[in-house]
């Protein structure tokens, strides 16, 4: 094949599965200052403004409870399980190896889908500082896998494009992620808005540095009261936004990715065959040309780029080739651009409230390419 029998491990592996990465645990404030409001809450209204309020924190706290804000306690610990699925879109690849000259692919390969998937256990401490401001700590724990379909393309003797075979496979990972971030928060006539941003790093081996990523997650809400005091249930709409950054390089030990069978060396081969025919075919079809067909800008385009296919082809697979002599010892370095195919999507989550300390969300996210799922437990303090 003219690439990737003996590339395809590492392009996935190497490459593809770390935009999952960036898809870290997203966590806002599970509670919230909220204002008591109209008659039949006159009583819990008068009670919140003649309490004394016992804590340091939130800055303003006092003064908040004067004015009838319920507020949480003010410090928290929450244990949270998410997964996700979404979409990705992959450009700009480049690979090399022994740290030599980097091949750009992107004819040649061409990925008819992309999926990154992960599951993840979240660590999240979190103190208001303000009635209004919830800022916390994230530590994730996460187990990505990317699956991917993709196929090799080269140019036929007339330049025209075709895949010659196509492959899926899927990579598995374990990554870590820190990270920190904000929830400011109003409470509006028995309901509240919140606006949660964070920014996280997530670390794995084959990275040459932390993936970054932020994301925003406005949520409008509203609470409803049980008989028992304390006692609550809260529901929400908003959205999920995630940006984080587009490259990504790294380098592995080639060895890792070789196939099991130990036929890299002859498939290797095959690839080169495959190259010199096709250079054989699209220089008969050039030769056949007429002097004034040869000048034609439209085949002469179509000879260049058919000659700087195979061209990228032919050194690709000999670079190959000469880090297979030496597998012990050699590497693979690599880069691309990925991006999530929908930045946005649409969540809905709802929280139930056992009393002020223990808390239960669940929180789920649909529409556009990506789904995701949040469930956690957090006991609250005051401070």
């Amino acid at each position: 094949m003219l690439l990737i029998n003996q590339t395809k491990r590492f392009l996935l592996s190497a490459g593809l599965v770390f935009f999952c990465l960036a898809f870290s645990p997203v966590l806002f404030a599970q509670v919230y200052s909220n204002r008591e409001v109209g008659k039949k809450n006159e009583a819990a209204i008068d009670s919140i403004k003649n309490s004394t309020y016992p804590y340091i924190l939130p800055i303003w706290g006092k003064k908040a409870t004067e004015k009838g804000f319920d507020l949480p306690y003010s410090a928290g610990l929450g244990i949270n399980t998410f997964s996700q699925k979404s979409a990705l879109e992959i450009n700009n690849l480049y690979v090399g190896f022994n740290n030599g000259p980097q091949y750009n692919l992107d004819q040649v390969i061409r990925f008819n889908s992309a999926e990154s998937q992960a599951t993840a256990l979240n660590i999240r401490p979190d103190i208001w500082l303000l009635p209004f401001l919830n800022i916390y700590g994230i530590l994730a724990f996460s187990k990505p896998t990317t699956n991917i379909n993709f196929g090799i393309w080269i140019p036929d003797t007339s330049n025209v494009w075709r895949e010659i075979t196509s492959y899926s496979t899927k990579a598995k990972f374990n990554a870590t992620t820190m990270g920190f971030g904000m929830t400011p928060t109003i409470g509006i006539a028995g309901g509240w808005l919140a606006l949660d941003m964070n920014v996280t790093w997530t670390d794995i081996d084959a990275l040459d540095k932390p993936a970054f990523s932020f994301i925003f997650g406005p949520r409008l809400g509203k609470s409803f009261k049980f008989k028992k005091p304390e006692q609550n249930i809260a529901i929400w709409v908003g959205g999920f936004r995630v940006k984080y950054s587009n490259a990504t390089n790294g380098s592995l030990p080639l060895s890792e990715f070789l196939p099991s069978d130990g036929s890299a060396g002859s498939k290797i081969d095959a690839g080169l065959q495959k190259v010199a025919d096709g250079q054989m075919q699209v220089d008969q079809w050039w030769d056949g040309l007429t002097p004034a067909q040869q000048n034609n800008p439209v085949n002469i385009a179509k000879h260049e780029t058919a000659n700087k296919a195979l061209t990228t082809a032919g050194n690709f697979l000999n670079a190959a080739d000469g880090a297979l002599s030496t597998v012990g010892s050699s590497t693979v370095q690599y880069s691309l651009d990925k991006q999530v195919k929908n930045m946005w999507n649409f969540i809905v989550g709802s929280q139930f409230q056992l009393n002020k300390h223990w808390m239960l969300r669940a929180e789920y996210g649909f529409l556009g390419s990506r789904t995701q799922f949040t469930g956690g437990l957090q006991y609250r303090f005051g401070l």
